[in-house]
Parts: C-alpha cells; sequence; structure tokens
C-alpha cells in the first residue's frame, strides 16, 4: 500500500484505521473502541483501555528478549563523555526510582515538575512518573524562577525533580537556585524536591524538604508499572500564550502511544533495533514524542546530547554523532541546519564522517526554507524531509512517510496530511478557499490520537484559543495553502500574513527569495506599521562566515530580488543587516517580538527568548534604519 491508499483507508474506516493502529502496543485491558466523541467538540481515544506508557517503552523491550540493546545513548560533547543505557538497566534505574517516588507518596494522578538538562537521568525521571501513572510537566532546564513557578501554581506538583546544574559551552547553569526562587515565589509549595548532584556543581540542599537521587532511592522496593486509563493523562507541556500566561497542553495516555508507535514506523521508518536521534531538548514537545517516548516505545535506540550543533566543539558535531551511533533517521530544526551552514558553507565537515546508516534528515519546529533544504539534499544526499507539527498536536500533521513510501519532495512543503488530519485551508468567514490560495490553515475535528484533547484546568481556554474561531475546526494559528498535488505549504503564523496596501502577502514567501542570496545565512522578515499602506514589510539579514560583500550592496541584492520574484506589490524596499536574530530556545525566530521593536509598541520579554541581549542588537540596527528607539525592557 502507498501513502494515498493508507490516507484512503483511515478517511473511509476512521475507527478500523485507529483500532488497527492500536494492535501494535500492549494493553493491559484492550479499548472496545477507539473514538469517544459524547462530549463533542472534546474528542477522547482509547478511553476504556487500560495501559501503561513505561512498560511500552521499557519492560515489553525486555520481556521480547532484548534488553541488551542500547535504549539511551547519552552523547555530552560538553562534558567529552558518552554513555549507554541498556534496556535492561533502564528498567532496573526506572523501577527503582519509581519505588523511591512512591515511597515518598507519588500516586497514579499525582503532579511532577522535571527540570533537568539533557541528560539520561531525565528520561529516567519522565519514564518513572509515567510507571507509577503520575503526570509529569517537564520545564525547560534554566528556564527563569518566575516562569517556573508559574508552571509550579497550575499544574500544583507533588514534587519537583531538578538537577544541581546544567551545561552550556562555557558556563555552568545554575539549576537548584532557580528552583528554590520558584518555590519561594509560588503559592503553591511541593512537599520535596528530588536533586541530581551533577560533578560540576554540588548544590546545597534544603533541610527537610530536598533529597539526593542516590540517597532517597537506597533500599527501596522497585515499583511495578500501573496501568491507567487511556484518557488518564500522560503528561502537561506548557507551551507559551499571547497573554503571558501558559497554556498547559495536555497528552492523554492511549492516543499518545498509538500515535508515536504509528509515526515511528510509518513517518520515520523506525523498527526495532533501529537508531534514532532528534536533536532537541525534553522540555519541548520534539523531546517528549521524539527523544524519550517515540523511539522507546518502539523499540529503538534514542540518544541524548548535550550540546550544540556549532561550537561544541565545531560544526561536524552532529555528524560526527551520527557516525558514532550508526542513527538511521535524524530529526532536528532548521535552524540548527542554517548554523551549521553558516560556518561550513561548502559542508567540508559533513565529508570528515561516514553517514553510511543515515536513510533521512527529517525537519521540524520553524520553517525549512527552500535553499537551506537544497544544501543539505546536495551534501547529505538523502531525503531531507520538511515535516509540520505544533507543541498541541504532538507528531507530524504533515509529512513525507517513508515507512510507508518516500514521496517526491517539493521544497517549501511540508509534503502531505497524515491520516487522522483533515487539513483545510479556510478564509476569515470559514470558507475553503481553491487550491493554491492563501488562507488560514484548520484541522477538521475530530483531531487523531496523540492530540490535545484540552488544556489543563482550563477547557474554556482551549475552546477559545482554537475552536471558537472556525466552529467544527481546530485553529492552527498558521497560514499557507494546499497545491493541486495537495501538498500543504506553511508560509507564516496568520500573524506573519501582513496586509500591504490591501494585499495579503506570506512573510514566508519574501523570507523564500531572501534566503537564496548567496550571502544570506539566515534571515526574517517581518510586517511594520506604515501610515500609507496600512504595513510594510522590513527584512533582517544574517549573512555566511567570511562574506565580504558591503552589506548595502546585499541590501539592494534582496530588494531587486524581492521585487523581481514577487513583484511590486510587496512593497519590500528596507532591510538591515545584523549579527543575530532573537529566537527561543528551541530555535524558533521572535517576529512579532521584532514588530514590536520595530512599531515602538510595548512588550513583554519572552520568557523562551535564548539571549535577551540580542534585542538591543535589533533595537540598534532599527534606529540607523530611523526607527524610534524603545525603552522596552
Amino acid at each position: 500500500m502507498g501513502y494515498r491508499d493508507v490516507y484512503a483507508a483511515w478517511q473511509a474506516d476512521p475507527e478500523g484505521f485507529w483500532m488497527q493502529a492500536a494492535g501494535a502496543i500492549d494493553w493491559k485491558e484492550k479499548p472496545s473502541k477507539a473514538l469517544f466523541d459524547g462530549n463533542a467538540p472534546i474528542y477522547e481515544w482509547f478511553s476504556d483501555g487500560m495501559v501503561n506508557t513505561c512498560w511500552n517503552a521499557v519492560d515489553r523491550h525486555v520481556l521480547a528478549g532484548r534488553g541488551d540493546q542500547i535504549a539511551i545513548m547519552h552523547e555530552s560533547p560538553i562534558t567529552l563523555s558518552t554513555k549507554g543505557i541498556t534496556f535492561r538497566q533502564l528498567q532496573d534505574r526506572v523501577a527503582s526510582l519509581a519505588g523511591a517516588l512512591r515511597a515518598k507518596g507519588i500516586e497514579k494522578g499525582d503532579r511532577v515538575i522535571i527540570y533537568m538538562p539533557m541528560i539520561p537521568e531525565a528520561l529516567e525521571a519522565m519514564l518513572a512518573c509515567a510507571r507509577l501513572g503520575a503526570i509529569h510537566s517537564v520545564v525547560f532546564g534554566g528556564f527563569a524562577a518566575s516562569e517556573l513557578a508559574v508552571r509550579i501554581d497550575d499544574c500544583q506538583p507533588k514534587a519537583i525533580i531538578a538537577a544541581s546544574c546544567g551545561l552550556e559551552p562555557n558556563r555552568v547553569v545554575h539549576y537548584k537556585p532557580l528552583v528554590d526562587a520558584a518555590i519561594d515565589m509560588a503559592s503553591h509549595k511541593p512537599d520535596f524536591c528530588v536533586i541530581f548532584q551533577r560533578e560540576q556543581e554540588v548544590a546545597q540542599l534544603v533541610e527537610g524538604r530536598d533529597v539526593s537521587w542516590h540517597g532517597f532511592q537506597y533500599g527501596v522496593e522497585p515499583a511495578e508499572c500501573v496501568p491507567v486509563e487511556g484518557n488518564h493523562p500522560a503528561y502537561i507541556l506548557y507551551t507559551s500564550g499571547t497573554t503571558g500566561q501558559p497554556k498547559g497542553v495536555v497528552r492523554h495516555t492511549g492516543g499518545h502511544l498509538v500515535a508515536l508507535q504509528w509515526s515511528m514506523t510509518n513517518v520515520y521508518n523506525i523498527a526495532p533495533g533501529d537508531r534514532f536521534w532528534a536533536a532537541s531538548d525534553v522540555g519541548w514537545v520534539v523531546g517528549h514524542s521524539y527523544i524519550c517516548y517515540g523511539p522507546l516505545v518502539a523499540g529503538a535506540t534514542t540518544v541524548v546530547y548535550e550540546g550544540k550543533p556549532v561550537g561544541t566543539p565545531h560544526p561536524g558535531t552532529f555528524w560526527r554523532t551520527i557516525q558514532n551511533n550508526r542513527i538511521k533517521s535524524f530529526f532536528t530544526a532548521p535552524t540548527a541546519l542554517r548554523a551549521i551552514r553558516r560556518e561550513d558553507p561548502n559542508g567540508d565537515w559533513i565529508r570528515r564522517y561516514k553517514l553510511h546508516d543515515l536513510q533521512a534528515l527529517f525537519l521540524a519546529g520553524e520553517r525549512a526554507d527552500p535553499d537551506t533544504v537544497k544544501w543539505a539534499q546536495e551534501q547529505l544526499g538523502v531525503p531531507v524531509v520538511d515535516h509540520w507539527w505544533q507543541t498541541e498536536t504532538g507528531w507530524a500533521i504533515a509529512a513525507n512517510p517513508i515507512g510507508i513510501e518516500t514521496l517526491p519532495t517539493k521544497l517549501g512543503s511540508p509534503s502531505v496530511p497524515m491520516p487522522g488530519y483533515d487539513v483545510q485551508v479556510l478564509d476569515e468567514g470559514g470558507n475553503p478557499v481553491p487550491r493554491g490560495t492563501l488562507g488560514a490553515i484548520a484541522l477538521k475535528l475530530p483531531l487523531p490520537p496523540g492530540t490535545l484533547p484540552t488544556l489543563w484546568n482550563a477547557e474554556a481556554r482551549f475552546r477559545k484559543s482554537y475552536l471558537d474561531h472556525f466552529p467544527g475546526y481546530y485553529e492552527t494559528g498558521d497560514a499557507g495553502y494546499i497545491d493541486e498535488d495537495g501538498y500543504l505549504y506553511i508560509m507564516a503564523r496568520t500573524d506573519d500574513v501582513i496586509n500591504v496596501a490591501g494585499h495579503r502577502l506570506s512573510t514566508g514567501a519574501m523570507e523564500e527569495v531572501l534566503a537564496s542570496h548567496p550571502d544570506v545565512a539566515e534571515c526574517a522578515v517581518i510586517g511594520v506599521a506604515d501610515s500609507l499602506k496600512g504595513q510594510s514589510p522590513l527584512g533582517f539579514l544574517c549573512l555566511k562566515a567570511g562574506v565580504t560583500t558591503p552589506h548595502d550592496k546585499v541590501v539592494a541584492d534582496v530588494v531587486r530580488m524581492v521585487r523581481d520574484r514577487i513583484g511590486p506589490v510587496a512593497a519590500f524596499k528596507s532591510a538591515c543587516v545584523v549579527d543575530r536574530l532573537p529566537k527561543t530556545r528551541s530555535g524558533k525566530i521572535l517576529r512579532a517580538t521584532m514588530a514590536k521593536i520595530a512599531d515602538g509598541e510595548e512588550f513583554k520579554m519572552p520568557a523562551t527568548i535564548d539571549d535577551p541581549a540580542v534585542l538591543d542588537e535589533i533595537k540598534a540596527a532599527l534606529a540607523l534604519l530611523g526607527y524610534p528607539d524603545t525603552s522596552n525592557p
């Protein structure tokens, strides 16, 4: 069966399709049906089944005779260490940690916040919670104390599991003082904190509240897996809300397992014993789905990587890791690829390593500009699969499903919708628009298994944020179009579609043109207020290493290129060269913040920003263009 047959099979019988997919999971009690729609538009999947995530990710593989296979490979170019943990070792470690948590009162339904760097113990903490039916909420390690405090008050954890520190290439990030400060700020106080002491920094423990990772496990009875209902929350993952109040995305256990197993097989072409690496962080959705749970549920080896794409120590570190671990499918963000390309434009570092086992490179997290995709295709000689999904969906909405068939790729497109997703492009009134027409991308309800059923303790907000605008649909917040062949193109966030003199234009289309300039490594286009046209586009350019072309020449080139390729209607007349763009820690460019600075509006410092100092560089560049400086944070 090819992709079109599989998608048609889902359309013809969604219930049968997902019940068949559920057969790949070990259930304590099989569900009676797939979709539970009695409370529509709030949908649930496999609600009456009984299942355990940790059993499916760990124990069943030991039982199947693969206990000696490496489950987790830790690669830390920062500490210069490599370490493997087998499925049998992982089972022992997780059962011990879960037993210690249970002895301290953690039970099914209790919340536990995990605040850890990229070390195997982060995955062990997640799996130990899953083993007990406790609901974990991983907060990106190093997040500000105020942000951690908001999450403590929202999910009210009984415990916090943290490390003493995280490591960046040139500094130690002190986690424990951040945890202490967050607990002081929060109204809710956890019963206890478990601290994993790293040798780079041993933290001071608070008497009576804090316990050490190894010490509190001494002499405990290992815990068995606790079966939970299919609609029992596996975790809460906070995504930044536009109001500044984070949204707690909930993931139900049954649908989560079924969707991840299906996607590992069909999207990433990964089978038991294969080796998979997603270069992300456990604090993000990619880390949940494809560092921790997806690969392990599929019986594959997963890589936990503590480092950067460049500078730890060089731009070949990703390729070295792929070579040494014989990675079959590799997943990273376009921004990481752009950083590597900026340092190594000719791919000299790539050729130093043997990537025999690599079958495909997957990109997600930020729009993959065609120029970067083309560069990667040429340098790696394997399919480069841009695929599109969100924190809310937990797995790909659109992808090239190489486990079913490798479809022809189209530059700029994340390919085609996956089974379960009925993708529609709508106008402002909620009516479908013709093929090739830009509009709001929405997903017809119900969403498939593995997607968010609601927000934590905030159903009204869930409905308002996602369901109310287009009744009967989930609003993605992305804009784009579908071409004649059914390929989807994500052009921008809905907020990034700008209105220039009545013409709706995609900033993504302009960024494509800018990125194709030979000297440009990375770029962003924002819409700024214009008294005559409503909005006008403004470009920011980061140049490749070693470029000697004068900046005003590069700017003149890209202005001409946009005029030639998109037309005068784009009214693209202004751009500036900057050293770097403001980004979240997961690599998304903060276009909305840049637009607020350009328009002189008040803005809240984004909690997820990688380095706040970069905003001063943006202000300085805008000042040179004549934009008023704002005295904002």
